[in-house]
């Protein structure tokens, strides 16, 4: 008995030197970087002279851009038909191409509204550039279906006016719903973009020693004095746009999903869309995310604010979703031999071993094969090979939307209006042009304001923290 009240008297002695009282968390911002160093880092790279990289990667992506300015100038001024549009395939490359730009933007609102109520620290090194990401998506996704419609002047009908020909909307097509859907979310992804970045901004216009960047930021920063007042309405418009944010996360690609799963054709009419959907935005969306910051992070020296613990976490949603949409693929299958539907078990096998089985493979290699990579830690701390494996992620996405759309329209119930879809050079470099937009974009936003929120940076390193280097028990 004395032994045992001995040895009880020792185990808690011995517990607290095997496991100590809490697990120490990766710091946000590594090294202990000082405040001074945050603003002297981020405004730095504002404030700097261009670096030459810089304006020929500029050059390049406005070169690009121009294919996209010419194929629709081309389309409008010759007509729809010099895209690859073939009866029954009247959707095809465009709408690809649209779903596509869609699903990249929504990692930016994710990370800002849904992490942010979620208090999540470590969105904070990659808010700003994803939020970036969404809105420049968004202008290029909405270059397709204006253009889709032909006669592009008449595209202002999508829009519920009054008007001379006394003609409405039918509001209860998806395709309407898409205007609102991706109107609404454009413009609450700008609100909550421009609002976060007035603080930085007024920092910009407080540094700035050149007439114009006092007048620019000054005016951006609209009065900003760092008052007790202005940083608690600061904080609660910012509270409540992620609060409007977050169901537009959801709603948005759901709604895009409705433009199939409401129709009646082989392959789109089914529940499963609108969940598929959205996992798969997030996850392509992530995989532009990553695919943006490493570079900016080898290229600025970003390793202190952008640490190995973001990137894994990047990663990890990126296996997460990457899963649920492997999940999603072979639920399809599930739900097409469960539902006893010829037609659509017949466009199920055909997406594997039809004409496009080259695409579809290819989509399961980049979306199902790839994420999977990122079980191995060893897989996560390798930045360049996480780099080329978002590569493959948005490569996947883009064969995820051509395969849905290409094999359920060119395979229809009609064998005799069976057809294959081949896009002309106009199609492909109108949507290569795109890629030019969104890099212009996206070198302008690094170039003249703030790829990261410096007031939200500071308020995660160690030395905010007020328990710091204090015992907390």
């Amino acid at each position: 008995m004395a032994h045992v009240e001995e040895t009880s008297a020792e185990t808690p002695a011995v517990l607290a030197e095997v496991a100590p009282a809490h697990l120490p968390r990766a710091p946000m911002v590594a090294n202990n970087r000082s405040f001074a160093w945050i603003s002297d880092k981020i405004c730095g790279i504002a404030e700097e002279k261009t670096p030459v990289w810089w304006w020929w990667c500029f050059a390049v992506a406005c070169f690009v851009a121009s294919f996209t300015v010419f194929g629709i100038t081309y389309e409008v001024s010759t007509g729809i038909g010099v895209w690859g549009h073939r009866s029954p395939i009247n959707w095809g490359w465009p709408i690809v191409n649209f779903v596509f730009w869609i699903g990249i933007g929504h990692a930016g609102t994710l990370i800002s509204a849904i992490l942010c109520l979620l208090r999540q620290k470590w969105r904070t090194s990659i808010n700003r550039s994803a939020e970036a990401m969404t809105i420049f998506a968004v202008v290029c996704a909405g270059i397709f279906p204006v253009f889709h419609v032909g006669r592009v002047w008449n595209a202002w009908f999508l829009f519920p006016i009054p008007n001379s020909n006394m003609i409405w909307q039918n509001f209860r097509s998806p395709l309407e719903w898409d205007v609102f859907a991706v109107s609404t979310y454009g413009t609450v992804s700008v609100l909550f973009w421009y609002v976060g970045m007035i603080p930085d901004l007024a920092t910009l216009r407080d540094r700035a020693v050149i007439k114009w960047r006092q007048i620019f930021y000054g005016v951006l920063a609209m009065g900003w004095r760092n008052s007790s007042r202005h940083w608690s309405n600061y904080e609660m418009a910012y509270l409540i746009l992620a609060g409007i944010a977050t169901p537009l996360v959801l709603s948005v690609h759901t709604i895009v999903s409705f433009d199939f799963a409401v129709s009646l054709i082989p392959g789109w009419h089914t529940t499963i869309f609108p969940p598929y959907f959205v996992a798969g935005a997030i996850f392509s969306g992530f995989g532009m995310v990553l695919t943006l910051i490493l570079p900016l992070r080898a290229v600025y020296k970003l390793d202190d604010l952008v640490t190995q613990y973001h990137i894994d976490c990047m990663c990890k949603i990126t296996l997460a979703t990457g899963s649920m949409v492997g999940y999603a693929y072979a639920m399809e299958f599930f739900i097409a031999w469960y539902g006893a539907n010829p037609n659509e078990g017949f466009t199920f096998i055909n997406r594997a071993f039809g004409p496009y089985a080259w695409a579809y493979w290819i989509m399961i290699s980049c979306n199902v094969i790839t994420p999977q990579l990122f079980w191995f830690k060893k897989v996560r701390q390798n930045i360049p090979l996480v780099w080329i494996l978002s590569i493959f992620v948005n490569v996947g996405m883009w064969f995820e939307r051509f395969v849905i759309i290409c094999t359920s329209l060119t395979r229809d119930f009609l064998p005799s209006s069976w057809g294959y879809l081949s896009p002309t050079i106009t199609d492909v470099f109108t949507f290569f042009g795109t890629f030019g937009v969104f890099s212009t974009l996206f070198l302008l936003f690094i170039r003249f304001l703030p790829i990261m929120a410096i007031a939200e940076l500071k308020a995660v390193t160690p030395q905010a923290d007020p328990h710091a280097g204090h015992d907390q028990h």
